[in-house]
This record gives structure tokens, C-alpha cells and sequence, in this order.
């Protein structure tokens, strides 16, 4: 373990088809993400929370697929969106955790 200095953590994605608003949401995210998990103040953990999930929504939304189904009436970004939140009620109601280190 090495003290005394910061390590860091590189992402590296291809953005050649994704445009300069979901490039800067994706930056957002990431940092708002960085936030939540070292924050040590109980509102700044709930607001960043919130404002975390808000903007993985916004960038849902902003997708391809939903942008250019929209244009056909089909909302696939709403319904997206109300899936994973079943998803996700479901796994907090379970207490199922999603471990990715396994």
C-alpha cells in the first residue's frame, strides 16, 4: 500500500457515437459517483445518491435506441426506466446486492 499519494482510476470508453452531451453526462456521472462513495456527510451521501440516479436516467433517455423509437410514439426511455425501477425495488425488497468482485 502506498501512502502519501492519490490513486487513480482511468476510463476509457469509444465516444465516436455518442454526442458531446452524453460524453459530458458520462464525465458527470463518474465524478457524482466518485462523490457518493466518499462522501462522509449523511446529506451530501443522500443528495449525491439522488442526483447520481437522476443523471443515469437523463443519460437513459438520451440513448440512441430511445431517441429513435421515440420519433415512432413508442417511449422506450420511460419504459426503460420504470423496468429498472422495478428491478431495483425488487433487489432492495430481496436485500440482494450485486457483488461484481467475485
Amino acid at each position: 500500500m502506498v501512502f502519501g499519494r492519490k490513486n487513480k482510476v482511468y476510463i476509457e470508453l469509444e465516444s465516436s457515437e455518442l454526442s458531446d452531451q452524453q460524453v459530458r453526462l458520462l464525465k458527470s456521472i463518474n465524478t457524482m459517483m466518485e462523490h457518493v462513495l466518499t462522501t462522509d456527510e449523511e446529506s451530501e451521501f443522500f443528495e449525491a445518491s439522488a442526483e447520481a440516479m437522476r443523471m443515469c436516467a437523463s443519460l437513459i433517455k438520451l440513448s440512441h435506441f430511445a431517441g429513435e423509437l421515440e420519433l415512432e410514439g413508442v417511449p422506450y426511455a420511460d419504459q426503460a426506466l420504470e423496468y429498472s425501477m422495478d428491478v431495483l425495488n425488487e433487489h432492495m425488497s430481496n436485500s440482494k446486492i450485486i457483488h461484481y468482485d467475485n
